[in-house]
């Protein structure tokens, strides 16, 4: 009996055995057979995943490149600067987005740098306002910062109701001290010596009632794109530009084909800027012709007066070339346009301008 129980016990466990062996055997198919599927599922849903990113997704657009030279809500303060010799070198010309030059009495030119969102500190030598130079002023919508006027440009200043900060009534004569709004240098003597601040231009042109943001679009057809104008059938070779203002006064850009501007040579002499002892360059030159003449206003001073509205003939000069460009200012608050010889507007590097406005019989050389 105790033999036959053995046996029968030992059928038993064995018969548990083939039970549990069977039972695990079905879990690890029933396992693979899911974890199988599964991956096939994983598989599968990569695959669709993948075709739908490489042909039905639409890739994320580029950031949009946005022009740098002219940018913000701050209005521009446009600054009178002393461009005689006795003024060089000047401050803050290479922070300017815009400077003009125009000729005055003497055969000398005067300069006026138009900021926006600048930091400038020490902005000069400031000069005395012409009355021409207060249409550029307006076509910026910029607070036009001078030291003194001419008779004509005062009274101008008063009729055209320009936003205007004067030296006089803040330049104490003196050395810089903390909140001065113009000061003078004192290595340098009289007249050619008085520095303004941007930021205390701003504070005393708020405390006048001037607004001192703006939302004015630029002067020009700014564009992010690089402008070499080698697809104008009418473009020239434009490395070297010389402008004969006067006798006195002859002005050369010089191309740097590396940097992709133009270095500023006055009277045969390199221009530098104070401010960091770098060379004066800019990304882009306009040339206007405009007839000018000397006024008949008693003072026998030789200043003069300009024929600037209108259309008048120039060039415009970026990136090694040149082409001939009409530029028209119906009046003397508007902004000038400048067109090709197709009649469109030309599209301009973003960078900063020297706007040379200069006799119409000056022998200008582009080469």
């Amino acid at each position: 009996m105790g033999k036959r129980n053995d046996r029968q016990s030992k059928k038993k466990n064995i018969g548990i055995k083939i039970l549990l062996l069977l039972l695990l055997i079905t879990i690890a198919a029933v396992g693979a057979f899911f974890g199988y599927k599964y991956m096939n599922e994983d598989k599968t849903k990569e695959a669709s995943t993948q075709g739908i990113s490489e042909e039905n997704i639409t890739p994320e657009p580029e950031p949009v490149k946005t022009v740098q030279i002219y940018a913000g809500t701050d209005r521009p303060i446009a600054c009178m600067i002393d461009n005689h010799s006795d003024a060089w070198p000047q401050f803050a010309i290479n922070k300017a987005y815009a400077v003009y030059e125009i000729i005055v009495e003497g055969g000398e030119t005067r300069l006026m740098a138009v900021f926006k969102g600048s930091d400038a500190d020490k902005v000069g030598p400031m000069r005395s306002s012409r009355h021409y130079f207060l249409d550029y002023a307006l076509e910026n919508d910029a607070i036009y910062a001078h030291i003194g006027w001419s008779p004509q440009a005062q009274k101008d200043i008063k009729t055209l109701g320009v936003n205007n900060i004067n030296g006089l009534e803040y330049d104490t004569g003196r050395a810089w001290k903390e909140g001065d709004v113009f000061w003078r240098l004192s290595n340098r003597y009289a007249p050619h010596n008085s520095i303004c601040d941007l930021a205390t231009i701003k504070t005393a042109a708020a405390s006048k009632g001037y607004r001192t943001t703006s939302d004015a679009k630029s002067i020009l057809n700014y564009t992010t794109d690089d402008v070499t104008l080698e697809e104008n059938t009418d473009a020239i070779s434009a490395t070297t530009v010389k402008i004969p203002f006067s006798n006195l006064q002859t002005v050369t850009f010089e191309y740097n084909a590396e940097t992709g501007r133009y270095t500023r040579y006055a009277r045969g002499k390199v221009q530098t800027d104070a401010t960091d002892d770098t060379n004066i360059t800019t990304k882009n030159i306009i040339i206007t012709k405009a007839e000018n003449y000397t006024l008949s206003d008693g003072e026998n001073k030789g200043r003069q007066g300009l024929k600037n509205t209108g259309t008048k003939d120039g060039y415009y000069i970026t990136n090694g070339k040149a082409i001939p460009i009409t530029c028209t200012k119906s009046d003397r608050s508007s902004k000038t346009v400048y067109k090709n010889a197709n009649g469109e507007e030309i599209k301009v590097n973003d960078g900063n301008t020297f706007f040379e406005i200069c006799p119409v019989d000056a022998n200008i050389t582009i080469q």
